[in-house]
């Protein structure tokens, strides 16, 4: 892991930023940006099927599907299109992109090789999670080289508008990136799910279970996030020896348990990550 760019912050971007694609991610960043005081007349957004929430923004001097003439000069351009469309898309962007334009990519399984054979420009590839949406994602980043230390700096202002960020050296770690934290969410809300089925199987009243086992899911992530314990030991801090506790964990750290499930799970997305970057 890579230490962070200096600290740059979004007002001080000189040029345009340009968002290609506005769906759930994009959207996060764009309102992430507009919260920390990029001011939204230097922002364009191309966007052919605008939610309504991005149209309003445009009475606000957004601009929406500018040319690149009347982008100006595009100092980043983040690239938020679904991957499976980047190969129709990615070319049209071509004309925004000048000799400084650092472009920054959050599409999943899209390698810096590929951004660079398609659209060009000066490449930082990121992973975002859907926590962005309300500001506690974390995204992690790596740099093509050629990516100097203020285009870095850029990157970092404009991905941490949803959240932490956390810079890598090595792409080949971005598959297994996006096994945990970019896949991650969905293993969370997983597990909320089946412990309120679970609770309905040892009697509790459905609306009862989903209840304790959603707060308790939520709570249990805020007490980590806002604790300097690791998990193990904020784990063992609620396991009484011979109780409740201690009964059930016997069940998920044993033969085939939750250890065994969740290795499995990882290196399954990270295997898929790596076929869809062929």
């Amino acid at each position: 892991m890579t230490t962070a760019p200096d600290t740059q912050t979004l007002a001080n971007i000189s040029g345009t930023v340009v968002l290609a694609g506005a769906g759930k991610m994009g959207g996060a960043l764009l309102t992430g940006w507009l919260a920390r005081g990029l001011n939204p007349k230097r922002v364009a957004v191309i966007e052919p099927h605008p939610s309504d929430d991005v149209r309003a923004l445009a009475a606000r001097g957004i601009r929406l599907n500018p040319t690149a003439k009347e982008a100006g000069t595009v100092a980043a351009l983040v690239v938020a299109v679904k991957p499976q469309t980047f190969g129709k898309a990615g070319p049209a962007l071509r004309p925004l992109i000048g000799p400084s334009t650092l472009v920054v990519s959050i599409m999943a399984g899209t390698t810096i090789a590929m951004l660079d054979a398609v659209c060009g420009g000066t490449i930082v590839r990121a992973m975002p999670n859907t926590p962005a949406a309300i500001g506690r994602g974390i995204t992690v980043a790596v740099a093509a080289k050629g990516v100097n230390e203020q285009q870095r700096a850029t990157a970092d202002a404009l991905l941490r508008a949803t959240g932490a960020v956390e810079w890598i050296d090595d792409e080949a770690l971005m598959d297994a990136v996006t096994a945990v934290s970019g896949s991650g969410p969905a293993y969370v809300f997983l597990l909320a799910e089946e412990l309120a089925r679970a609770g309905v199987a040892a009697g509790l009243p459905a609306n009862l279970a989903t209840k304790l086992a959603r707060e308790t899911v939520a709570g249990s992530g805020e007490l980590l996030y806002r604790s300097d314990l690791d998990a193990a030991t904020l784990r063992q801090n609620v396991t009484s020896p011979g109780g409740t506790t201690a009964a059930a964990l016997s069940v998920l750290m044993g033969e085939h348990g939750l250890k065994e499930l969740m290795t499995r799970a990882v290196a399954a997305a990270t295997k898929r990550s790596k076929e869809l970057a062929k």
